[in-house]
C-alpha cells in the first residue's frame, strides 16, 4: 500500500484512529517522487546501515527496505512506532525503537554495524527542534557518513549560507566545522499532508575530520556569543569574553578589520582569529 497517496494515507491514519499531531511537527510526505529523491540522495548500498528519524506512517522506511538496507527507525509517537511493526520482515532489516531522538542512545547504533562501517541517517526534523537534533547527531559525528536531512527552507540556506550574508550564522560554521553541507533540492508545501505554511528544504551533511582547534567547547562559546549581537562589532560583542584591547590586537595581528562583524569572518579567519585570542 503506497502511503505517499494521500489517499492511503488518510485511509491509514483512519484505521490507526489518529490523525497528525502538531505538537510533534507530524506533516507526512505524499509525494513519491519526492521520497525517492531522497532515497537516491542517501547513496545507499545493500547492507548499509540507515538511522531514519521519524519515520511517521513509514512510506520511506517501505522504500528504504526495498533497498536491501537495514533500517534503524526511532520514531516517537507510540501509535505510529508500532504501526512500522508490520513492516518487519524475516530477514530482520528492520528494528524500531519507539523514542525521542533527543534522548536515544546513539551508541546503540553500533550494534548493527561491522567493522569499518558508519551509518547514514536519514531525517524528516521536526522543525521547533531542528538544531538540538542536529548537535546531538553531529556530537557522535564519528558514526556517521551522510546525513539527509529535510528542514524548513529558510533553516537550509543558512546551512551553506556564504560570509558576508545575512543567512550566515553561528550555525553555518558548526555545520562546516563537522561537514560539508549541500542543498539538494525544495520541496513544495503541497507534498504534505497536513499542507504546512513554511517550504522544505532537502540537505546532505557528509561528515568529515572535524577543524583542528585548541579548545573545542570555548571556539563554539565564542562563535555563539558574537553572532548573538551579529550587528555589533567583534571588540564589542566579545568584550566579555577577551577584552575589546585584546580583540583588537588579535585582529590586527591577522590583518583583519579592528572593525570587523562576525558575518565577515570564513571558518577558516573564525578558526585563526580564536587561536590569536588565546
Amino acid at each position: 500500500m503506497p502511503l505517499y497517496k494521500p489517499s492511503e494515507l488518510r485511509t491509514f491514519l483512519d484505521s490507526l484512529n489518529i490523525r497528525p499531531k502538531k505538537g510533534l511537527s507530524q506533516n507526512f510526505l505524499i509525494d513519491g517522487n519526492i521520497i525517492r529523491k531522497i532515497v537516491d540522495a542517501a547513496q545507499l548500498e545493500k547492507e548499509d546501515v540507515v538511522l531514519e528519524i521519524g519515520p511517521g506512517p513509514g512510506a520511506l522506511t517501505e522504500m528504504l527496505l526495498e533497498k536491501g538496507v537495514h533500517v534503524v527507525a526511532v520514531e516517537k509517537d507510540k501509535i505510529l512506532a508500532n504501526a512500522l511493526e508490520r513492516l518487519r520482515e524475516p530477514d530482520k532489516r528492520l528494528d524500531v525503537f519507539c523514542e525521542d531522538i533527543l534522548e536515544f542512545p546513539l551508541e546503540k547504533l553500533k550494534e548493527f554495524l561491522k567493522e569499518g562501517q558508519k551509518v547514514k541517517v536519514i531525517a524528516n526534523l521536526p522543525y521547533h527542534v531542528t538544531t538540538p537534533i542536529l548537535a546531538h547527531l553531529i556530537s557522535h559525528h564519528t558514526l556517521f557518513s551522510r546525513l539527509i536531512i529535510m528542514v524548513q527552507d529558510e533553516v537550509a540556506r543558512r546551512f551553506i549560507a556564504l560570509p558576508k550574508t545575512s543567512d550566515y550564522s553561528s550555525l553555518t560554521i558548526f555545520l562546516h566545522f563537522f561537514s560539508q553541507p549541500k542543498y539538494l533540492f525544495m520541496v513544495s508545501e503541497q507534498c504534505f499532508y497536513p499542507v504546512p505554511k513554511v517550504k522544505s528544504a532537502v540537505v546532505a551533511l557528509d561528515l568529515k575530520e572535524p577543524c583542528d582547534v585548541s579548545d573545542r567547547e570555548k571556539f563554539f562559546l565564542t562563535v555563539r556569543t558574537a553572532f548573538m549581537h551579529r550587528r555589533k562589532m567583534l571588540r564589542a560583542s566579545l568584550r566579555d569574553l577577551y577584552g575589546s584591547e585584546h580583540i583588537v590586537k588579535a585582529l590586527e595581528s591577522l590583518q583583519y578589520n579592528p572593525q570587523a562583524r562576525p558575518e565577515e569572518l570564513s571558518l577558516r579567519e573564525w578558526l585563526q582569529f580564536f587561536e590569536a585570542l588565546q
